[in-house]
């Protein structure tokens, strides 16, 4: 599942940001509240005005004067600095509504962190969403960001990826996380210079606290030492992790075994991505029989890229055949074939299967293989979205498709086609399709 994601605002000045954030509420300097909408956490009877850019940007003490209404508020590449930082803690302290901070792509570095956190201490800030990827922070930071995590109960999402913490950085981190007044919900630490080393420390945290939910720990090192180190804290019956991503971690079919232990015990666990993880075969094969066993409620499982095969599609087909709770499975980036996709295809043509997504890109498959998931698409009535981008299929393959999803039967909701060309004739007809059923989108 994606993620909400606020574009970044490129070459934009800070002020400038802040206006394009607000839109049409900004007028010359002054914020207005914005109408109420079902859900927001801005207070409906919020009245008056802020000024812009003295309270969020310059120095100096902030406007009297009610507080900004908005929820949520993006620095993102604003090229904030440490002397920008200097109004934050008194920012924060007079907008008790911001909810999400987004100061990614800002180099912050370590003392302008220091000043953030200043205010994310003061008892008026709520905030609940904080995110500093690529704010050039070292181990140093984690201190003051130990120090939030420990006073407020407000925070649940911290996103700290692409910073150059290291080891000692996430084990200073880590005694912030393990305080029992940390009720973080999400952690991510992608790209964050994390060693084997550190796992133990995470098998604490996700032992003792129950409120965590999502672990990003993707592109770091930790290989299956460091995944031998974390699953027992996965398996505690206090850990009610939801999601875990583990890409590009040095993961082998040996580190497939302890997660498949996890799969197997935590019914919890709904999500996991050990795309980029050289699992091989073997890998996969171990995954699967876990996915079998009554105790794994896994929804999405992401093996993009880990060097699989036609000769594990034996192992997945049966599993997609008795799993009733896997909906997504990306399996991008392996070399399958035609061989690999008829096998999957047999798989999910038959009743009772649930699987909604399935993402099969650069996957090797020709117009061969078209044939048999243009068969699937009229078998199966559970499959919503396919993606198919960077095969070479053709035009003939491309018709294939369109044949099966051009009938009333056919229930695909999402066809992915980049990196995918054909001919204006079959550009004609895919035009064509859409028109005919405005419930299908081909993205190309």
């Amino acid at each position: 599942a994606c993620q909400p994601f606020i574009p970044p605002r490129a070459r934009l000045g800070p002020t400038a940001a802040l206006l394009s954030f607000l839109g049409p509420w900004a007028r010359r300097g002054r914020v207005a509240a914005p109408p109420a909408r079902p859900g927001s956490l801005a207070s409906p009877r919020a009245g008056g005005c802020v000024r812009l850019t003295r309270l969020l940007l310059r120095a100096g003490p902030p406007c009297v004067g009610a507080p900004l209404t908005a929820a949520r508020s993006s620095l993102q590449n604003c090229s904030l600095t440490e002397a920008g930082c200097g109004v934050l803690p008194s920012t924060l302290r007079s907008l008790p509504t911001l909810r999400e901070l987004h100061l990614s792509d800002n180099p912050l570095g370590d003392a302008g962190l220091r000043l953030l956190c200043e205010g994310l201490l003061d008892p008026q800030c709520h905030l609940e969403k904080l995110q500093l990827e690529y704010c050039r922070l070292t181990a140093a930071s984690c201190e003051p960001l130990a120090s939030v995590l420990r006073a407020t109960r407000a925070l649940k999402e911290l996103t700290v990826s692409n910073n150059d913490i290291g080891e000692a950085g996430a084990r200073v981190l880590g005694q912030g996380l393990a305080d029992s007044a940390c009720q973080l919900e999400t952690l991510r630490l992608e790209n964050c210079g994390l060693t084997p080393a550190n796992c133990k420390d995470l098998c604490g945290i996700v032992a003792s606290q129950a409120s965590l939910r999502e672990l990003d720990l993707g592109s770091n090192g930790l290989g299956d030492a460091g995944i031998a180190e974390l699953c027992p804290g996965l398996l505690s019956p206090a850990s009610r992790l939801k999601t875990l991503w583990l890409w590009e971690c040095d993961i082998t079919a040996s580190g497939c075994r302890d997660l498949c232990r996890v799969l197997q015990a935590k019914e919890t666990l709904k999500e996991l991505s050990l795309a980029g993880n050289k699992l091989g075969d073997e890998g996969a094969r171990l995954l699967c029989e876990s996915l079998l066993q009554p105790g794994c409620q896994l929804e999405s499982l992401w093996v993009k890229s880990c060097s699989l095969t036609a000769a594990c599609c034996q192992h997945v087909s049966l599993m997609l055949t008795q799993n009733k709770h896997l909906l997504e499975l990306q399996l991008s980036s392996n070399k399958l074939g035609d061989s690999g996709i008829q096998e999957l295809c047999q798989a999910l043509s038959q009743p009772g299967t649930t699987l909604r997504v399935l993402c099969l890109g650069d996957c090797e498959v020709t117009n061969r293989g078209c044939s048999s998931l243009a068969s699937l698409l009229l078998a199966n009535r559970s499959l919503r979205e396919l993606d198919l981008s960077n095969n070479c299929v053709g035009d003939p393959g491309v018709l294939q498709l369109l044949g099966s999803l051009e009938q009333p039967g056919c229930a695909l909701e999402q066809l992915v086609l980049y990196d995918t060309y054909w001919t204006e004739e079959v550009e004609d007809r895919l035009q064509a399709l859409e028109g005919s059923k405005p419930g299908l989108r081909v993205i190309s």
